[in-house]
């Protein structure tokens, strides 16, 4: 088992044309230094985070492909809006890809990096939609014995993503939660973790169908964003959960409002507890997605004790502190063909992941759909 000397990696650029470009690039890989390791990156996920990277303000239902496997090369217009946001990274060829998982097949001579030669290791280290990635041994996540990669392919992103929630709940003295888009592959982990931690969880969903998924996974309030009732029914389970934390994985419209709304209201159903600067428990919505890239609305009409602020990953665990982090990262590796069991819909190499067409399939974010990309295949 040894690494070669030269290796593939996925990069996005914006150019000074208005074009957004990606394509696979031919690295020197170097020997790994003393605490680095190098990883063969077997399995690494498409999650909604990667997108801002890969695609940033691009047309997607415009964009197309050129060649064809690894000369492969996705491009796709950005409007003048589009250029101004992303005018930071213009000319700047990034890699993509956060999270994934493969073998070991090089390391440096201290002692941990050593213990890793051979073993199947998860990564969230960036630019994981390459054959290969040098990253530092400490940032390597060890699976347990007869997990394979695709198993540990997502063990940071969403795993660490629906525990924090929980841990940020506890540290700020919440003791319910509220999430949207809840059917999605981290809103069904956030489910069995409170269905375990005997916390109550209200599902926010846009449909049936993803109602029916919660439903099968046993959770007890569902409110559907679509029927006529929607605030009632929010209001109702605010009210029976006590909720007063909300993580928002939409971004965008009045939902983040509606949420606040529906807590104040649920709180004033306790008797005594007007106030004209509204209710005394702190309400607070975190903003951590963006499937919905509209402005966010506040139709301020929930008293004083509000927030609403942005909330991502490795914020949290900067705050947290590296003991929470570690019990967290344990948690996700006992656990992780259960709680925290990713399934996917399509695999496919990294020269398909540039197709146009499939390119728009995995960025449509479709709930139960989900990519893996095999780096090793078809190379």
């Amino acid at each position: 088992m040894s690494a070669p000397t030269n290796y593939l990696q996925m990069i996005s650029t914006v150019t000074e044309n208005g074009e957004l470009r990606m394509e696979l690039v031919e690295k020197e890989l170097p020997a790994p230094k003393s605490d680095q390791v190098i990883v063969r990156v077997d399995a690494t996920p498409i999650n909604p985070s990667d997108h801002g990277v890969m695609f940033g303000m691009a047309d997607i239902a415009s964009s197309s492909h050129s060649d064809t496997g690894v000369s492969t090369v996705f491009s796709a217009p950005v409007s003048p809006q589009g250029m101004r946001v992303m005018k930071a990274r213009m000319g700047q060829a990034l890699p993509v890809g956060n999270e994934g998982a493969g073998t070991v097949v090089a390391a440096g001579d201290s002692d941990y990096a050593q213990s890793l030669m051979g073993k199947t290791v998860a990564v969230m280290g960036g630019g994981m939609y390459a054959q290969y990635r040098t990253v530092s041994a400490g940032m390597c996540l060890p699976l347990l014995e007869g997990d394979t990669a695709k198993d540990g392919a997502s063990s940071f992103v969403n795993p660490l993503t629906a525990l924090s929630m929980l841990e940020t709940m506890r540290m700020d003295s919440h003791t319910a939660l509220v999430h949207t888009a809840a059917a999605s592959n981290l809103g069904q982990m956030l489910n069995r973790i409170c269905k375990d931690d005997g916390v109550d969880l209200v599902n926010i969903v846009r449909s049936e169908s993803q109602a029916a998924i919660l439903k099968d996974l046993g959770a007890k309030y569902i409110v559907n964003s679509t029927d006529s009732d929607f605030m009632a029914q929010l209001t109702d389970a605010i009210h029976a959960t006590g909720a007063t934390l909300a993580f928002d994985a939409t971004g965008g419209g009045q939902l983040a409002s509606n949420i606040l709304t529906a807590m104040e209201a649920a709180a004033a159903r306790t008797p005594g507890a007007y106030s004209i600067y509204g209710s005394v428990a702190h309400k607070q919505v975190y903003i951590y997605g963006g499937l919905d890239t509209s402005p966010t609305t506040l139709s301020r009409g929930y008293g004083m004790a509000w927030g609403v602020g942005g909330w991502l990953l490795p914020n949290f665990l900067a705050r947290a502190g590296e003991e929470v982090a570690a019990r967290l990262r344990h948690r996700v590796a006992t656990e992780l063909k259960t709680t925290f069991a990713s399934h996917y819909t399509d695999e496919i190499s990294l020269a398909e992941a540039l197709n146009s067409d499939i390119v728009k399939r995995y960025n449509a974010k479709v709930t139960g759909q989900k990519f893996l990309i095999t780096p090793q295949k078809g190379l």
